[in-house]
């Protein structure tokens, strides 16, 4: 009975710490108009084809995961968060490479939110083809468009992705 009372107490002066590791969601970062993606996107890519997007959050509020598809492509996934006072974004590129990029938050207009390229990981060769800037606009609560621009071999290639939320 007394090692019962024991592993209890231990087990609960665990338990205390870990609570207290837990990110506290009420200083969780401002993603501005990003936190309003939240939930199912039907789109279309610069061809037409339809794709889908899905935004959800994770490490207690403190990064929004966008997870891309294609019919017949790799998926591909973009993890936007928190740094010091700015968002920045990972994504996962079917290249194979991954860029970071920092927003560029402006004052006035919370329609468009820019992300510029910082640096990049698992690129051979700088002028291979990679991923350089992506800017989004809000429409409303149920459409916006992505623009990614695409570097390769010193030119910038936008490619628009078109989405209208799933209902």
């Amino acid at each position: 009975m007394k090692w019962l009372i024991t592993l209890s107490l231990t087990l609960c002066a665990l338990a205390v710490p870990l609570q207290r590791g837990q990110a506290d969601t009420s200083t969780a970062p401002d993603f501005g108009p990003l936190a309003s993606l939240v939930g199912e996107w039907q789109g279309k890519d610069p061809e037409g084809k339809p794709m889908t997007a899905s935004y959800q959050w994770t490490g207690s509020g403190t990064t929004l995961v966008e997870t891309m598809t294609k019919a017949q492509k790799p998926m591909m996934m973009t993890m936007y968060h928190a740094d010091k006072t700015g968002l920045m974004l990972t994504h996962y590129c079917k290249l194979g490479n991954q860029p970071r990029m920092r927003a560029n938050i402006s004052e006035g207009d919370a329609k468009t939110l820019t992300f510029n390229f910082i640096d990049i990981t698992n690129l051979a060769q700088p002028m291979d083809a990679h991923m350089h800037q992506v800017s989004f606009t809000f429409q409303d609560q149920d459409h916006f468009t992505q623009e990614w621009m695409l570097s390769k071999d010193g030119k910038e290639l936008p490619h628009r992705f078109e989405y209208t939320r799933a209902k």
